[in-house]
């Protein structure tokens, strides 16, 4: 499907430039995570906290830029075209788009109040392999789109759960429920708040990946998979 719905939009010119600017700004979502991770755990650097800052804005630009393309295409060749639904596809991966921006945002918030750049203590082996993973998955998904890689879309989603998710849900539960009463209070809840940025921001990587999979209405959820004859 993903391939018929490229050939729509590349041929349309409102909704090629739809589709270049939600490229641009899972690019600088890319880039602000991390530059988010490393002030956050290695360099409290409030002047490229606001240049993040500056980069969010720009994403939550894109957004409206592609919603009122995507409007303007739809109103002037009516709601009736084949094209529709790859439209909607698109408004709805946008949304994906600027939240992961937002969850990057909150990220330098923490560390903004974080007096110092946080360690994991017990959970650091964790996190790390947490915040690898999640630098890889960024580049997997910008390939995936890029390629519109069917296969590659579906490992991504398939695997969200058992190399993320769980990770994550583990941390969270770890310092909630007092395991290691080392950590001061501000360390625990900061620890907490960043395993869920991190998780929800690989949640909605996985929603964009499913659009290379899922039609309109499945976006965001597991592959229909065939019923047995």
């Amino acid at each position: 499907m993903w391939k018929e719905l490229i050939k729509i939009w590349t041929s349309q010119s409102l909704l090629d430039q739809a589709w270049k600017e939600s490229f641009d700004a899972l690019e600088i979502d890319r880039k602000m995570f991390l530059e988010a991770v490393r002030i956050l755990r290695e360099s409290d650097d409030q002047e490229l906290a606001s240049e993040i800052r500056e980069m969010d804005r720009q994403v939550n630009k894109y957004e409206r830029d592609v919603r009122r393309k995507v409007m303007t295409h739809c109103a002037v060749t009516g709601t009736g075209t084949a094209d529709l639904p790859s439209a909607m596809v698109l408004v709805s991966i946008i949304i994906d788009i600027e939240r992961i921006g937002d969850y990057c945002k909150n990220i330098v918030d923490l560390a903004r109040h974080h007096p110092q750049t946080l360690s994991a203590g017990p959970y650091e082996a964790d996190l790390g392999e947490v915040e690898k993973e999640l630098k890889d998955r960024f580049a997997r998904t910008i390939e995936v789109l890029r390629h519109h890689d069917v296969e590659g879309a579906r490992k991504l989603m398939a695997t969200y759960r058992t190399e993320v998710g769980s990770v994550c849900d583990r941390i969270v539960h770890g310092v909630v429920s007092g395991e290691n009463p080392e950590f001061s209070a501000a360390d625990a809840a900061t620890l907490a708040l960043y395993a869920r940025y991190l998780k929800r921001i690989t949640a909605h990587l996985k929603n964009v990946a499913s659009s290379v999979v899922n039609p309109f209405p499945r976006i965001g959820f597991k592959e229909k998979q065939p019923k047995n004859p």
